[in-house]
């Protein structure tokens, strides 16, 4: 069995009632992909960090799949010659 290891960063800031998270992922061959996501407290909104936290970073992860997954439709079209490969989602 050959185990390969991929490494996810997540950094999270917060300022001024407004949260960015910075998603980072290394895979074993040297590919990294980047994406960002923000979430805002509205002024009335109770001050819950941890929801500005868990949204900014649902938004990032959700980019950073659909980067992912258009990085793998790009090798795949730059490795089948006789463009017969197809991808599923499931």
């Amino acid at each position: 069995m050959h185990t390969r290891s991929w490494h996810l960063q997540i950094d999270i800031f917060e300022d001024d009632g407004r949260t960015r998270a910075e998603t980072i992922l290394r895979t074993d061959v040297g590919t990294e992909l980047r994406h960002a996501g923000t979430a805002r407290r509205r002024p009335g909104d109770a001050e819950v960090p941890e929801i500005g936290d868990e949204l900014a970073v649902c938004r990032a992860l959700n980019g950073l799949v659909h980067d992912l997954f258009d990085a793998t439709l790009a090798d795949l079209d730059a490795n089948d010659p006789d463009g017969t490969a197809t991808v599923r989602l499931d």
